[in-house]
């Protein structure tokens, strides 16, 4: 099992932290990102800047710790109990830069006085939060320290590295265990279809492949299908009209970031049937193309799983 984060739990009268007393706290360090994240307390008052650990906190018993969020965080991916307490959590704002990532300014966050901020912008990262001594931790495959193909393994150490944080590490083994036995429940799709997982941008601009790199790969293997661009080591790339028409998916998988509007799935649909030639792949003749909200296939998450379910369900009825 290829691990991406180790653990270190310390006495913190060893490490002359706060927390240091006769009571025996203990201070706690773990790997993220190429760096060591150090703990004096278990956090109580999370930032969170993206959705990609929420069902995670939410099966840890600790999203009531986020109180403050900031981007926006589709009603889609979760359980109506989850969307209430996401609901009732402050918000510094939800307004994205073209490129769909929240603008919101390190002085915005550090104002919030967390103890953890869960997510990195451009503006709000391990370095700009270092003076101010705030623990940050980003989804590994986001910030590249993902090394070779992805795998389930790193959904499952990115929950145990939750769990750490948290102080719920039983609670982290039970969720992996009920995430591995809905897998081995799923019935696969017969045929092994071959399937292209694009980012279109819609109006014509770059469309984006996702590769071995990408948890789009374990996805789309574990519904019985096979992605056409396996063969590249990325996690994301720039591919080209003629490129796809050549490899001749049968399905194809278009990534969305929001459920409606200019992002949304019918206009990541249509950007998909606007590419030049479509229409000479099985996909394009066949009208062939899952819309699919981007963390489905993209970081490892539990929302994986869900991903699973939903290609196995369309190549399912689609062969």
């Amino acid at each position: 099992m290829r691990k991406t984060f180790t653990v270190t739990v310390v006495a913190a009268s060893c490490l002359g932290l706060a927390s240091c007393g006769s009571d025996g706290d203990a201070a706690t360090e773990v790997r993220n990102c190429g760096s060591t994240v150090s703990f004096d307390h278990t956090p109580d008052n999370v930032t969170l800047l993206k959705s990609a650990a929420v069902p995670t906190l939410q099966h840890l018993g600790v999203l009531d710790r986020v109180h403050t969020k900031a981007g926006v965080f589709p009603t889609t991916y979760y359980d109506d109990a989850t969307n209430s307490a996401l609901a009732a959590v402050p918000s510094l704002t939800d307004k994205l830069n073209p490129e769909g990532h929240v603008q919101v300014s390190r002085e915005e966050v550090v104002a919030t006085g967390a103890d953890l901020v869960l997510g990195a912008t451009d503006t709000v990262n391990a370095q700009t939060l270092a003076s101010s001594h705030i623990p940050l931790i980003e989804e590994p495959a986001f910030c590249g320290s993902l090394e070779g193909p992805a795998t389930w393994d790193d959904a499952w150490d990115q929950i145990r590295l939750y769990g750490t944080v948290f102080d719920r590490p039983q609670q982290a083994d039970d969720y992996i265990t009920e995430l591995r036995d809905r897998l081995a429940t799923l019935h696969r799709a017969p045929g092994s279809p071959r399937v292209a997982v694009l980012y279109p941008t819609p109006g014509g601009g770059t469309t984006y492949a996702y590769g071995a790199g990408s948890m789009a790969t374990p996805v789309v293997e574990a519904a019985g299908g096979q992605n056409i661009y396996a063969d590249q080591s990325d996690r994301i790339f720039e591919v080209t009209a003629e490129d796809l028409v050549d490899r001749n998916p049968d399905v194809i998988i278009a990534l969305h970031s929001t459920d409606s509007g200019p992002d949304g799935p019918d206009a990541v649909t249509a950007a998909v049937r606007d590419l030049p030639g479509i229409d000479r792949t099985a996909a394009g003749r066949d009208g062939r193309v899952l819309p699919l909200m981007l963390n489905y296939a993209e970081p490892p998450t539990p929302l994986a799983v869900d991903g699973v379910e939903k290609v196995a369900d369309y190549l399912g009825r689609h062969p």
